[in-house]
């Protein structure tokens, strides 16, 4: 009886002789470092002209004079309002990078994906990373370089407390828009919250659900610099009309695939590779000073503590 088992299973199928009529089932490439990104979502963008923005300011808002005496008195004010005279002018910055694709590659091995479409998309989200690493961090135009000594205040009791965000919202209170900070000092937030016993609501925005705090929803970007177990908390109102935070971006460039983004074909050489530019151009400006507040030295903890 063994010995018919034995030449059965001999003589049937086997799975690794199987597999090789069978079609497999193939996903695009998937890249860890991609993230939803939400600070270039949540920024209001100005198309800028000849790549220059010009940021005009108030000279001295106090100097404007205005009169409210009892309607007898005839005597008003005489005023005017003056500018600086040297505004500051924001260039846009360029994140680039070179595609290149051996063309017997696209030819032969395009299916069921385009290897030329899947080699755009993985550049493009990666430089869409390094434009919100550099809105954050740049240090002509990233929001940790343009907020002003006023606007910078340092976390009582290490962890990031309720008290902290209040602290921010006292100086960015005309319209905040958001809180940005790292995922991990979300968490640290949240343990403080459960502590006290006051858990943070949360609010629907893009279809995910986001932690909010005084109802300012908490924005994660894993660009916020983390060294030490510390980060740092950024409240911010965006918009021109609110006197805000505002992304630049150049409109209407060749080849545009989005706001600021561009793909041209640069040819093939005699080696048969077709070359695509990639490039991306931005920059970002804070309006007036209270638009933005950071609450530095937050200790995030040890999330490896967590881990089982």
């Amino acid at each position: 009886m063994a010995e018919q088992i034995s030449n059965y299973q001999q003589t049937a199928l086997g799975d690794v002789a199987a597999r090789q009529l069978a079609i497999a089932t193939r996903t695009v490439p998937q890249m860890v470092t991609i993230s939803p990104r939400w600070l270039t979502r949540l920024l209001s963008w100005v198309g800028v002209e000849s790549g220059v923005y010009r940021l005009n300011k108030v000279k001295d808002a106090g100097a404007i004079v205005v009169d409210c005496s009892a309607r007898d008195e005839r005597i008003l004010p005489q005023t005017f309002v003056d500018y600086i005279e040297n505004p500051r002018e924001y260039n846009l910055a360029a994140v680039q990078t070179i595609v290149d694709v051996h063309t017997r590659v696209s030819d032969l091995y395009s299916k069921p994906y385009n290897q030329i479409s899947e080699q755009l998309r993985l550049a493009i989200e990666t430089i869409k990373e390094r434009q919100e690493s550099e809105l954050i961090n740049n240090k002509e135009y990233g929001l940790l370089h343009s907020i002003a000594p006023s606007q910078r205040i340092k976390t009582r009791s290490g962890a990031p407390t309720p008290d902290d965000l209040d602290a921010l919202i006292a100086l960015v209170w005309k319209e905040p828009g958001f809180f940005l900070l790292h995922p991990q000092a979300i968490a640290a937030f949240g343990r403080e919250c459960t502590r006290r016993g006051v858990p943070p609501p949360t609010v629907t925005l893009f279809g995910s659900p986001f932690l909010t705090w005084r109802g300012i929803p908490l924005i994660p970007s894993n660009k916020l610099p983390m060294e030490n177990g510390k980060s740092k908390i950024i409240l911010l109102r965006t918009g021109e009309s609110r006197q805000g935070v505002v992304g630049l971006f150049q409109p209407g460039l060749q080849g545009e695939q989005s706001p600021g983004l561009s793909v041209r074909f640069m040819g093939i050489n005699d080696k048969a590779i077709a070359s695509y530019l990639v490039s991306l151009y931005c920059s970002l400006a804070v309006l007036v000073d209270d638009a933005i507040a950071v609450l530095d030295d937050v200790e995030t903890g040890n999330y490896h503590e967590y881990k089982y």
